[in-house]
């Protein structure tokens, strides 16, 4: 909105020429969402615990550790949307279809994370909204978020798909890229959602994940960077630097009420919000598969998880303890802390693989 409103007026006020930089936007969706989540938090959780006087349900099968977690409420995601939508609407450019088309994959996601959240606190138990249901309502969001980025992209960009470390590799998928886009917009949401198991492990992957996804949304967008770096110019896309650096932000901030020991949860309808968020980011910007590498610990979770119950169908046999993956070294006697700090770290790395595939080509 700044953008809009203030740039016109820039030969007049030569101040507000600062709103023509990606960069100063960028800083200041950061700072608002910060704000906006520190001003919000107390209010907020105040309001979620008259309203879940018992928080949220904990799982029977769970780790033993997590019954001293009865009490705390869940929707704490809801602070991050608030704080991620405001700043964005703030800062960004409103006539930018990119950005729109993000918002709308994260607050459908997130939707559909709330409705999973109330239903769950509704019935006291830990399944809120059936497993089909919760899938069929994300391929629905994430085929219409789909044809409009396509729409919104050049050709042959829109339907094809860039290969890491290789300058020249740009894989036209056609008809394919559809299945191929809502998997990683359904994959990546419900990957942030089965990490989100420990007080603040999900949430700090994803900023890390957030400001690199940032940092490629402004190369992406900027035809000098994207020359010398010998990547693909989708013009447009650097606005997404100022979505995700909301996203940060709000990210932070959550951060301050979900640190160990967490007055709040996210919930679905943070985690599966924030997943979608990146996975969209990652298909607007042709950088598809290098999100499975920055967001390579929410893939481990994952994995953990398909290995877990596939190893189980077959053989009878678990391989983990339990999971996903972090449940698995609870089991083994690490504290939660240790746990979601080596986790942050293996993140950190992951992160910086990814973003070297930017120069390694």
């Amino acid at each position: 909105m700044f953008f809009n409103l203030l740039v016109p007026l820039a030969d007049d006020f030569s101040l507000f020429n600062l709103f023509r930089f990606l960069t100063f936007r960028t800083g200041g969706a950061v700072l608002t969402a910060i704000l906006i989540s520190f001003i919000l938090g107390p209010y907020l959780i105040n309001w979620l615990k008259r309203q879940q006087p018992n928080g949220q349900p904990i799982r029977d099968d769970g780790p033993e550790g997590h019954f001293a977690k009865a009490g705390t409420p869940t929707m704490g995601g809801f602070l991050i949307l608030v704080a991620v939508l405001s700043s964005t609407l703030l800062w960004a450019d409103l006539t930018n279809g990119f950005v729109w088309s993000i918002l709308l994959i994260t607050l459908g996601f997130g939707a559909i994370g709330f409705v999973d959240d109330y239903l769950k606190l509704t019935r006291r138990n830990s399944k809120g909204l059936p497993s089909r249901v919760k899938f069929a309502a994300q391929v629905v969001i994430g085929v219409i978020a789909t044809l409009w980025i396509t729409h919104l992209t050049r050709m042959p960009l829109a339907t094809s798909i860039a290969v890491p470390l290789f300058k020249d590799v740009l894989i036209d998928l056609g008809i394919f890229f559809m299945p191929m886009a809502v998997l990683v917009l359904v994959g990546a949401s419900n990957a942030v959602n089965l990490t989100d198991g420990l007080d603040g492990l999900a949430i700090v992957p994803v900023m890390i994940a957030a400001a690199c996804f940032g940092l490629i949304a402004y190369l992406v967008g900027n035809a000098v960077f994207s020359s010398y770096l010998l990547i693909n110019y989708v013009p447009g896309t650097g606005e997404l630097a100022v979505f995700c650096g909301a996203l940060f932000g709000a990210g932070l901030g959550f951060l301050w009420y979900n640190a160990p020991p967490a007055m709040v949860f996210m919930g679905d309808t943070g985690s599966l919000s924030m997943g979608g968020a990146l996975g969209g980011v990652s298909i607007v910007t042709k950088h598809e598969l290098v999100l499975a590498i920055i967001g390579g610990l929410f893939v481990l979770e994952t994995v953990s998880v398909i290995v877990q119950v596939v190893s189980f169908k077959l053989t009878g046999r678990r391989v983990f303890r339990m999971a996903p993956l972090h449940h698995h070294f609870e089991q083994k006697g690490w504290a939660e802390s240790t746990i979601v700090i080596r986790f942050w770290i293996i993140a950190t790395i992951l992160a910086l693989i990814g973003l070297s595939t930017l120069k390694l080509r």
